[in-house]
């Protein structure tokens, strides 16, 4: 069996710089604004669970709001199919509108949520809806963004595909900002009263921005599927190993990432030091994902993807459990800030071609369809789930304080898995 990544029209014609970069900027605004959103609300799940989910077992409270953190993953899957059925039939900006309006509403939603003590459970319904808002919302995103960036620079899908992970720690940089500012500015009582809502507040004014700019840009790429075919049917018919190739392939990567955002929490319950410790490692890790995804992606685009990634994900497989014993026989903050360091500038560049690699698995005409599934399933299991997880495996003697490291041995030998199979399946398609 192999893949074929040229299947249907793309566009050939090379963009102008100026247009490259208002297409990168417009496309990875929103993904920015998913992971800015999502990273808050892990980095401040303190705060969060107190304000919504009081309880007198300060763990059962933590669960509860990691609960509602991976709850929120399962509408991924749902906005992935729906969404990016309507980009495949309609076009990729039509869905890239509709995505950061619904995303820009969740987030607003959590930002002025009256807490539990003003509303009772209320409050604790009214967050799983804005979260489960904007995990469908979210589901949407990565699919269609991703089809739009693709096929408007075929030649350099590599590069241009990476900006939406590199968009992810940028997203990372700011709410870890935020929260070693707030925890060194602000006294707990004020932070735990009204300051966690500071960072949501400016997620919110991310929206409008990125809502004016994806109105001003052009989408000419690859013609859609013709609205009649049926293009969810298609996908989970003729093309779902390529769609479990996917979700394996991402499953290293998404790990890292949320127990990137799992840190702060990890530092205060686990280690027993001040967040600002959390916040101040996930901001070095912040810097990492933001800065080596693109020259990852460039590399990718001349030496192939799985033989960039393979290599990656095989120093991740014997690095990350060593870290972790490191981490917690030795939890001093310069320990675990060179610890997230390393973790999060391997992850950066195993995830500069990661975008670029699932999209080469299925042709235009379901592309946005097959990536917002297969995206949004691994997300949704090896990472929405991940934080609540850790938590619960760390409660068990046999796992304890190195719950972490097990959790993420396991998923980089699913995505080593699913790397190989790609390679063996497709290296006659010319992207291996």
């Amino acid at each position: 069996m192999a893949f074929s990544a040229v299947e249907g029209r793309e566009v050939s014609s090379v963009p102008k710089q100026q247009d490259v970069t208002k297409l990168i900027v417009a496309t990875s605004i929103g993904n920015a604004l998913e992971w800015y959103d999502i990273a808050v609300y892990g980095y401040f799940a303190i705060y969060v669970s107190k304000a919504f989910f009081p309880n007198d077992d300060p763990t059962t409270s933590l669960l509860l709001t990691f609960g509602t953190f991976g709850l929120s993953y399962l509408a991924r899957p749902i906005g992935g199919v729906m969404l990016g059925a309507y980009a495949d039939r309609y076009g990729r900006k039509a869905s890239l509108m509709v995505s950061i309006v619904m995303m820009t509403f969740g987030t607003l939603s959590l930002a002025l949520m009256p807490t539990y003590a003003t509303i009772g459970l209320l409050a604790p319904i009214a967050v799983i809806l804005a979260r489960l808002v904007q995990g469908f919302s979210a589901g949407g995103e990565f699919g269609s963004s991703t089809a739009f960036l693709v096929e408007h620079m075929p030649h350099r899908r590599g590069f241009v595909a990476s900006w939406q992970f590199a968009s992810q720690g940028l997203s990372g940089l700011l709410a870890s900002g935020f929260g070693a500012w707030l925890t060194s500015a602000m006294s707990p009582a004020d932070l735990q009263s009204w300051g966690w809502r500071i960072p949501f507040l400016f997620g919110v004014l991310i929206g409008p921005i990125g809502i004016y700019i994806r109105n001003n840009i052009d989408d000419a790429t690859a013609p859609p599927a013709a609205k009649h075919e049926p293009v969810v049917a298609k996908v989970f018919a003729e093309q779902k190993l390529r769609v479990l190739l996917g979700i394996g392939a991402i499953a290293v990567t998404t790990s890292v990432n949320y127990l990137i955002v799992y840190m702060p929490t990890y530092v205060v319950k686990t280690l027993k030091l001040a967040p600002s410790v959390g916040f101040l490692a996930a901001l070095a890790a912040g810097v990492a994902v933001t800065l080596l995804p693109p020259i990852a992606g460039m590399i990718s685009d001349r030496i192939g993807r799985t033989t960039h990634m393979i290599a990656l994900c095989l120093l991740l497989l014997v690095s990350v459990f060593p870290a972790f014993l490191i981490l917690t026989t030795t939890p001093t903050p310069m320990v675990i800030l060179l610890v997230v360091l390393c973790l999060g500038a391997m992850k950066a560049i195993y995830f500069g071609p990661l975008a670029a690699l699932m999209s080469e698995l299925f042709p235009p005409a379901t592309r946005a369809t097959g990536l917002g599934l297969s995206y949004n399933i691994g997300v949704t299991i090896f990472g929405g789930m991940a934080p609540a997880t850790m938590t619960w495996m760390g409660s068990f003697a046999l796992f304890g304080d190195l719950a972490p490291g097990y959790y993420l041995t396991f998923c980089a030998v699913v995505s080593l898995c699913a790397l190989v199979t790609i390679r063996q399946t497709s290296a006659d398609d010319g992207f291996a």
